[in-house]
């Protein structure tokens, strides 16, 4: 149960049996990434509707017969996955699309998507027998790991960029990591962090390298069907930044589609920050994905040398789906506009798809009769000072009840 039967190069398609050492493809090199395939009709006998509707597991390990772990291997102990999907009617009438779903991928231990990829992430190192596993990170991959690791007793090391919000470098200090803060970008830690793990022969939970990753962020797709009755919506709109979590997606619907629990593919649809949107750009011109020099507020997708392009390409092409860029401020507006429409407090990359689903609705893009998920990746904790350009800083007053009706008529008018 659980174990992979062949790993696939997406780039050259040559197949492989299972190696704990064995991340990319020998002949492809870091850039082969893997896809991990299953005996999909054993699968199906095993994962099915009344399974499923008996199971009492509400976390990614209700799906076990679809990833690559096996049944005795330890797992974190903290609930990972099993988010809410929030039908958002109203916020969706307003901007043009009724049928709107939020999936909050915030509500995860560490309080981002990345949970998910670090518990099949872990899982992997346990079986292997290694208890000290590397990353690189802008921050969110950084805490998941560190904080799932703590809750297993296991070492993290992390390579993050020095100019990491601080509230992230916080949560990597309280789980107790070994941090790297490297002056420089986030292209250049991860490299030194796969350098260093293949030195000192650490398991790394790099995307990009580590083929196990993708398994455990398709498990947002899984969900996300289950949720909907087993019905697929028609379009999902993600934040694209290594290409990881876009490619999980795709894998996740696809697996489904193996094993007969959906009937079609759901577009996909990638969102990027104007500053980095080397993805976009390779889906625009049908080039190869091209590094650029990273330029965002949105520091969780500004990766301006996606690890994981293949697979980020693939899901958007495969699925008919398409890409798009949003500025800053759109970004920012998408912030506040969750925060008060929904009650979902959302990083800037967590709410960048919502900004790209503003931007496609004006395009024409998306009919008023789709059904349409978001994922929102991480909360809004993670990047308080961000938040605060967003909203802006709320007015001052002395303790004085005269000084504060002055404040409540000048700034809350509508409250009177």
């Amino acid at each position: 149960m659980g174990e992979p039967i062949l790993l696939k190069c997406v780039g050259c398609g040559r197949e492989f049996a299972p190696e704990p050492s064995l991340f990319t493809c020998p002949d492809c090199g870091p850039s082969g990434t893997l896809d991990v395939l299953y005996d999909y009709d054993r699968v199906s006998e095993l994962l099915t509707r009344e399974s499923l509707d008996k199971s009492r597991e509400f976390s990614i390990w209700r799906y076990l017969p679809l990833l690559p772990v096996a049944h005795d291997t330890p797992r974190t102990p903290l609930t990972v996955g099993w988010t809410p999907l929030y039908r958002t009617e109203s916020l969706g009438s307003e901007i043009g699309c009724p049928d709107l779903f939020l999936k909050d991928d915030g509500r995860n231990p560490t309080a981002s998507f990345k949970d998910r990829a670090s518990a099949v992430g872990i899982a992997k190192a346990m079986e292997s027998g290694n208890n000290i596993i590397t990353c690189a990170s802008t921050g969110n991959a950084a805490s998941s790991l560190a904080g799932l690791c703590a809750s297993l007793g296991l070492r993290s090391v992390i390579f993050v960029p020095a100019t990491a919000p601080r509230a992230k470098i916080a949560q990597l200090l309280v789980y107790g990591a070994r941090i790297v803060l490297v002056e420089g970008t986030y292209d250049q830690a991860f490299d030194l962090c796969y350098d260093t793990a293949q030195s000192c022969a650490w398991y790394c939970r790099n995307t990009g390298i580590n083929p196990y990753l993708s398994e455990g962020k398709k498990t947002a797709a899984l969900e996300i069907a289950e949720h909907l009755n087993w019905e697929a919506p028609d379009k999902v709109f993600v934040s694209v930044g290594d290409g990881c979590i876009i490619g999980g997606l795709w894998k996740g619907f696809h697996d489904l589609l193996e094993i007969g629990l959906l009937d079609r593919m759901p577009q996909i649809i990638g969102v990027q920050a104007e500053g980095c949107q080397p993805i976009r750009q390779a889906i625009e011109t049908g080039k190869p994905v091209e590094p650029v020099s990273p330029d965002t507020i949105a520091d969780s997708i500004s990766v301006g040398r996606p690890r994981d392009a293949l697979k980020a390409v693939r899901a958007i092409r495969n699925s008919g789906g398409f890409a798009l860029a949003v500025p800053d401020e759109e970004i920012l507006d998408a912030m506040r506009t969750l925060g008060r429409s929904t009650g979902i407090f959302g990083e800037p990359a967590g709410v960048t798809g919502f900004a790209g689903l503003r931007q496609a609705l004006r395009d024409g893009l998306v009919r008023s009769d789709e059904r349409v998920v978001v994922l929102i990746t991480g909360n809004g904790l993670k990047d308080v000072d961000s938040a605060l350009k967003a909203v802006g800083e709320p007015p001052r007053a002395k303790p004085d009840l005269d000084e504060i009706r002055k404040v409540v008529e000048e700034h809350y008018p509508e409250c009177l």
